[in-house]
Formats: structure tokens, C-alpha cells, sequence
């Protein structure tokens, strides 16, 4: 019997899992860029160019993702941009090891396509975080999904699995467009 209520509670787990990690987030109708982003661009041709790189099998890019969060969000500091830079709000890789999330998921998009990370597969998006304050994450895209990678955690997860809102994603194709997404908890207050 309990063999049975075992089996019975993973058929329940399994497919909520596979549900919270093997989607993509949805996107419609194209939006303008965030301020400091078209600035950004035309710093960093990587950040809206498109990079060969060689497909990932699902356990590397995992693996790489994870490792690239936790490294990133190790060696920078947090500090408002007015701190770091001087400026008001600018998209910029950190500064004398300083940035705000931008700056994070800017060099976390740098480290992975210098690593072999597709760039098609790599896009930034603005969402509602903590405190309801606009947020910047990164979001890599793998064949088991979208997965979000933070600079207030240590932990990558599927998108779905961040209590985030989801307001607007770079193009993961034309990379210099953005979309709007309106997914998670609280989308509908804004449609």
C-alpha cells in the first residue's frame, strides 16, 4: 500500500515539474527596449549580435549556467548604479567590481558566450521582483526550457519557479528587439 501511495504522489510531482521546467516563457507583440539598454548594445556587439556557438547537451548547459550564476554573483558587489558609475540608471558591465542587475545579468550573458552558451539562446528580461521594484534577470533557454539566472540567488530556476512577473524579453532572435511576456504570478493586472 504504501509502494502504491509512493508511486501514486510521483505521477502528482512528475508532471508539475516537468510542467514548472520544460516551458518557454510566451511572448507577443514587440515593445520598446528599456532605457540603457540600445546604449548598451552599441558597447557590446555580443550583446546584440548573434555568436556562433555549438549546440549544449541539457546536463552541460545546466552545469555551465549554474556554475556562471554562482560565479558572477560571488566576485560583484550590489550597488545602485548613481554608486558605481556616477550615472543614473546605465546598462553597463560592472564597474571596479560593482553593478546593479543589469550589470550582473550583462556579465553573465558576457561569460557564457565567451563559454560556448548559444547567443539565440540567451535573452535579458524586466520583471516585477522583490518589494514590487523592476528587476533585470537572465534568461537562457535550453531544450528543457527557459531558466532564469539571478543576482539575488545562488540558484538557477526554471522561470516559473522564481515568483517573479515577467514583463518584457529581449528577442532571443533579432537580439536588438524586445516583447513583451506578461507571465507569472501577477500578469493579469497588467493586461
Amino acid at each position: 500500500m504504501k509502494r502504491l501511495l509512493f508511486l501514486a504522489a510521483l505521477l502528482v510531482i512528475i508532471p508539475h515539474f516537468q510542467a514548472v521546467a520544460g516551458s518557454s516563457l510566451p511572448v507577443t507583440r514587440s515593445i520598446g527596449a528599456p532605457v540603457g539598454f540600445a546604449g548598451a548594445c552599441a558597447k557590446y556587439k555580443w550583446l546584440c549580435g548573434r555568436m556562433a556557438a555549438q549546440q549544449l547537451d541539457e546536463q552541460t548547459a545546466i552545469a555551465l549556467l549554474q556554475k556562471v550564476n554562482r560565479a558572477v554573483n560571488g566576485r560583484i558587489i550590489s550597488a545602485e548604479d548613481r554608486s558605481s558609475s556616477g550615472n543614473g540608471d546605465v546598462w553597463s558591465l560592472p564597474v571596479a567590481g560593482r553593478g546593479d542587475c543589469e550589470d550582473y545579468a550583462l556579465q553573465k550573458m558576457k561569460d557564457l558566450i565567451e563559454a560556448g552558451y548559444p547567443s539565440n539562446r540567451l535573452a535579458l528580461s524586466v520583471v516585477i521582483g522583490p518589494h514590487d521594484q523592476n528587476h533585470v534577470v537572465l534568461v537562457a533557454r535550453t531544450d528543457a526550457g527557459d531558466y532564469v539566472l539571478d543576482n539575488l540567488t545562488g540558484a538557477v530556476k526554471p522561470w516559473r519557479a522564481t515568483g517573479y512577473t515577467f514583463l518584457a524579453t529581449q528577442d532571443f532572435q533579432s537580439r536588438t528587439g524586445w516583447r513583451v511576456t506578461l507571465a507569472g504570478p501577477r500578469a493579469g493586472e497588467f493586461s
